[in-house]
């Protein structure tokens, strides 16, 4: 008898990563995509996803030797806020174009977290160009910051970018706060900076370019007091937001991930102390693995009916299959 595969994905700022395999395995088959799934006034776009995910999928599965997707789990950025045509239109979607009956739409910050700590009560901090901390008890989601780069992300890459030019702009201005590396740094990477509004304001990447910053200030912490105070300022953040959402009973466990945390000890030496400041009861550990990881634990779990994280239709909206 033929057991059915799973289909694990995760859609993020830099594309679609989908991978195949069989409940209780290691994926068989990998393939993504370089290219962001749109959002519009109806938020992330159902068909754009399904346009790219299909042939991704089917390649996938052809390449493992499944010959059926019995369950799907798609994890997606922006899920919890423009989630609302996912949650309508993919699991049919999904049905008519690849058999899928199991299907988990979940936020990418659910898909992080199961990635790095699995079905564990905890938190996880996911700080890139962005950031954002969930935790769980394993009866709720709660999240804190992931609002954007203009109303939130504190501590983020986008966060330390910006916080890095303007205090290229205070020196270059004579202000106090200002730095003579980092405006040194930033003439180097984007020229004059009398032309940094220019560069920055128009464009639709912004938090990404603002983020570019962020390697440079890690590089001038170890001799420029601003730059370090940039750092410590964002661990600060950080915590204040891991803090937030993280069990206060037990010895509930911490988890940082994200492309942030190459920026190395500059960062992660006072990220460490305020955590263990904020949360003496906690317990910080490796990231076990990424986003796409997570969807993978999460499929793995939906196919075997033993899914025992909470239900929420922002965070993690599961259709079972008929008759389950």
């Amino acid at each position: 008898m033929t057991v059915p595969g799973f289909l694990a994905v995760d859609s993020g700022g830099s594309g679609l990563r989908v991978a195949v395999g069989m409940p209780g395995r290691a994926p068989a088959a990998q393939r993504e995509s370089r290219e962001p799934v749109r959002t519009g006034e109806r938020g992330i776009d159902p068909a754009h996803l399904m346009a790219q995910l299909v042939p991704l999928a089917r390649a996938s599965a052809a390449e493992a030797g499944v010959e059926g997707l019995d369950t799907a789990v798609v994890g997606a950025a922006g899920f919890a806020t423009l989630g609302d045509a996912l949650r309508a239109e993919l699991p049919g979607a999904l049905a008519r174009e690849l058999g899928v009956r199991r299907v988990a739409l979940a936020a990418d910050a659910v898909t992080a977290y199961v990635g790095a700590l699995g079905p564990r009560p905890g938190a996880v901090l996911a700080a890139g160009t962005g950031l954002i901390a969930v935790g769980t008890e394993l009866k709720a989601w709660r999240r804190a910051d992931g609002w954007g780069h203009l109303l939130g992300d504190c501590g983020s890459g986008a966060w330390i970018g910006r916080a890095g030019l303007e205090a290229a702009l205070r020196a270059h201005d004579g202000r106090d706060g200002g730095s003579a590396p980092l405006l040194a740094c930033a003439e180097e990477q984007f020229g004059p900076v009398r032309g940094l509004p220019g560069q920055l304001y128009p464009r639709s990447d912004r938090p990404a370019v603002l983020a570019s910053f962020a390697p440079r200030v890690a590089a001038c912490a170890a001799h420029d007091p601003v730059a370090a105070g940039i750092l410590r300022a964002a661990a600060r953040h950080m915590a204040e937001s891991v803090a937030a959402v993280c069990p206060a009973d037990g010895e509930p466990r911490v988890a940082l991930t994200g492309g942030l945390f190459r920026l190395g000890e500059p960062l992660l030496t006072p990220l460490r102390e305020e955590l263990a400041s904020r949360l003496p009861h906690a317990r910080q550990v490796p990231a076990e693995g990424d986003p796409l990881h997570g969807s993978v634990r999460i499929a793995g779990d939906l196919a075997a009916g033993r899914l025992t994280l909470p239900g929420e239709p922002t965070m993690l909206h599961v259709v079972p299959a008929p008759g389950d």
